[in-house]
């Protein structure tokens, strides 16, 4: 044992002064991403021709951290070696990076955190994510939380920052979620559970006496899992003495939640701005990628403060170039649509498009090709007349004339496709065999390929129908990662909450679903997948949910009247309408409903007057639609358009309003093509008759405006 210090503590650094430290689990313990993670782990991948790690780095950097642990486990020397090449090498990057390399062996986040313990290196409360992060949240402010409610009890031992969001928000995948349940108070985590798509969870369940023991309890499922965890240094040693814990969320939480023995307890840090997501699969993948061309994830954009060092030249439309687009060939009759990236030494010859997408450097697209809503890494070549849809293509792959790549296709590094390719959606090709085997089908990738087809999730469903029982027992372990539900994360994967039930699996329901409630409180028919707690009407609840929506809705415009007549800042209305909905348990969607409502209702005029009333109140009020929190973009067209649809004397607005959302930022060029796909947008199956047929009016509407976005998109560089 070291000597006591006999200097009474004087010369020890206080907490303020300790360095920040963060630990990065660069592996993911998934095998979402295969084929392009066979030969290089998720964290290197590039996301706008920059390294998943870099992103996190920059994260971690803007957010005040000093010492970083990057914990490897697969492909340990090829991240060790491009952290040695990279800027974060350096003395002036203000970050001092040590990679740890555990055994080959470990599976597990849990397995990782036991590393660490081992290790000994964490010396205060430290920041975990994984090496897929995304982040602009100032987490120097969400430590300083945590810290305080340490100062006030040392139980506490993590807190999970998690964010707002929409039920159908985009940056919450239908296979991937959770619901958490909050004290409303103190934020403190009561419960916590996983929720895969397939099978669709229908019920939550919470012991009684967490309810009686609390005053205010809320049940979230709104929220998006930032995965960014502030932690105790405990932590790590929690994790070495209960092997058990092998997931963060689904084995640590959750055991430290449900333990009578540990008495410990685990906060939410509820982010109402910034942006935080994680490459989790190919659909995140696709929509972070989108983001930050979209400058959602302002300010690390390509433009600014970009990881990996590249300078790029923002244009209109979010079109990103080398500046000046000096290294590029681009042909005069290409075209570049919005939202697209293109690296160094590119080059588009004549008549091809490509609109949506990030090309890597040195990327060759030929004469004819079209490129839509896909990502092609450095050294990729396309030949004449292809066309690659909503896809991913690896390094150096080459692409020969007239192949066609069909949405939510993955293609691994250094593939040859063609001539002829005519790959069907969802399709996996590499060079490498898949330990369950795959096919040389050259039919199908083309007579001079040397890809090999990947089994489809389609096929392994299939082929697992047909297995033992034994067999089922066998890879029934992870629900999150059985193939019903990996369907759901893929990219080009457009399944929405109302058509899930297509992926449910042929079998009759669980028994465990219809048994055992005794031991269960009564909100088992709590819907999983709704952003609003649905209780079961036994009287009280039913009456109460029923009274807080009429008593919010008189609150609500009441505030509003208060802050438009005394010209209150978009703020300071949105922090009293925040604390309403708090005190009134509703759902975020009635507050959105409420403000587009009210603004709705200060539009009149005569028809030559109402655009010009239209640009002053959305320029005054708009923001207030965002400031609320939770951002769903797709839900606030929605929420316009059934209001519009609700009553004729709206239905002239709909089209001047949502051109006014668009020009404020509101709404973006995706948010209104994704609100147009949805069949519910065209009035089916809406009633009366008379709503149906303004909301099919107020689709037309937004038929017209994606033909200006289309030709806007014709429009060359």
């Amino acid at each position: 044992m070291p000597p006591k210090s006999t200097s009474g503590g004087a010369n020890m650094p206080s907490e303020e002064d300790e360095p920040l430290q963060a630990v990065i689990l660069a592996d993911t313990y998934n095998e979402r991403l295969k084929p392009l993670t066979v030969n290089q782990p998720r964290c290197l991948l590039p996301i706008c021709n920059t390294t998943l790690l870099d992103w996190t780095l920059e994260s971690l950097s803007l957010a005040g951290v000093q010492d970083v642990f990057v914990v490897c486990t697969a492909h340990a020397e090829l991240i060790k070696e491009t952290l040695s090449a990279s800027k974060w090498s350096h003395p002036a990057s203000g970050l001092k990076i040590t990679p740890i390399v555990t055994d080959p062996s470990c599976f597990a986040p849990g397995e990782a955190l036991r590393d660490v313990y081992t290790h000994g290196i964490i010396t205060s409360d430290f920041v975990l994510v994984f090496g897929d992060l995304v982040s602009n949240v100032r987490l120097d402010e969400v430590v300083r939380a945590h810290k305080a409610r340490r100062r006030m009890d040392k139980d506490i031992i993590m807190t999970m920052v998690v964010k707002e969001a929409g039920a159908e928000h985009r940056a919450r995948p239908l296979g991937d979620t959770g619901v958490f349940v909050l004290d409303a108070d103190t934020e403190e985590c009561l419960h916590y559970e996983a929720v895969a798509g397939v099978p669709m969870k229908k019920t939550v369940r919470i012991p009684r006496e967490m309810l009686s023991k609390r005053r205010n309890v809320d049940v979230r499922n709104d929220l998006i899992d930032c995965g960014i965890d502030i932690c105790s240094v405990e932590v790590p040693s929690l994790f070495q003495d209960n092997f058990d814990y092998l997931d963060i969320r689904r084995d640590f939480v959750h055991g430290i939640l449900t333990s009578d023995l540990l008495a410990k307890t685990i906060h939410c840090h509820v982010v109402k701005d910034g942006y935080a997501a994680r490459v989790r699969d190919s659909k995140s993948y696709d929509m972070i990628s989108k983001d930050i061309l979209s400058r959602w994830t302002y300010p690390l954009v390509p433009d600014e403060n970009n990881p990996s060092g590249m300078i790029y030249e923002h244009r209109r439309g979010n079109v990103y170039v080398p500046p000046g687009g000096t290294s590029l060939k681009l042909s005069r009759s290409c075209k570049i649509g919005r939202n697209t990236l293109l690296g160094e030494k590119t080059l588009v010859e004549e008549n091809a498009q490509v609109s949506g997408s990030v090309l890597g450097p040195g990327c060759i697209i030929g004469a004819g090709s079209v490129v839509r809503d896909s990502y092609l890494w450095a050294g990729t070549m396309v030949e004449e007349d292809c066309v690659i849809e909503q896809s991913i293509i690896g390094r150096s792959v080459t692409i020969l004339k007239g192949s066609k790549i069909d949405r939510g296709c993955i293609v691994g590094d250094g593939v040859k496709l063609g001539p002829q390719a005519q790959l069907p959606e969802f399709s996996r090709v590499a060079q490498e065999e898949p330990d369950e085997g795959g096919e040389r089908l050259m039919g199908v990738l083309g007579p001079e390929s040397n890809g090999i087809m990947w089994p489809s999730v389609e096929a392994v469903l299939a082929r697992g129908s047909h297995s033992d029982d034994e067999d089922d027992d066998e890879e029934a372990g992870d629900e999150l990662e059985t193939p019903q539900n990996l369907r759901l994360l893929r990219i080009g994967d457009e399944t929405r909450l109302d058509d899930i039930q297509r992926y449910e699996p042929d079998s009759s329901s669980s028994e465990e679903d219809t048994s055992d409630e005794s031991e269960d409180s009564g909100l088992e028919d709590a819907s999983a997948h709704s952003s609003s707690t649905s209780i079961p009407a036994t009287g009280f609840a039913s009456k109460v949910s029923l009274l807080a929506d009429a008593e919010f809705k008189r609150e609500a415009t009441a505030s509003l009247e208060r802050a438009w007549s005394e010209g209150h800042a978009v703020d300071n209305a949105a922090v009293e309408l925040k604390t309403l909905r708090m005190a009134s348990n509703v759902p975020l969607g009635r507050v959105r409903e409420a403000v587009i409502a009210f603004l709705m209702d200060k539009i009149e005029g005569a028809e030559g007057e109402l655009r010009d009333k239209v640009r002053k109140v959305i320029g005054r009020w708009g923001g207030l639609i965002t400031a609320i929190g939770g951002v769903d973009a797709v839900e606030t067209i929605a929420v316009l358009q059934r209001l519009c649809a609700g009553e004729t004397r709206y239905q002239g607005l709909f089209g001047l309003l949502l051109a006014a959302f668009y020009q404020d930022d509101i709404v973006e060029e995706e948010d209104v093509r994704a609100w147009h796909g949805k069949a519910e947008s065209k009035g089916v199956d809406a009633v009366p008759e008379t709503v149906a047929v303004n909301m099919e009016k107020s689709w037309a509407i937004g038929s017209r405006m994606i033909e200006q976005f289309d030709a806007q998109d014709t429009e060359s560089e």
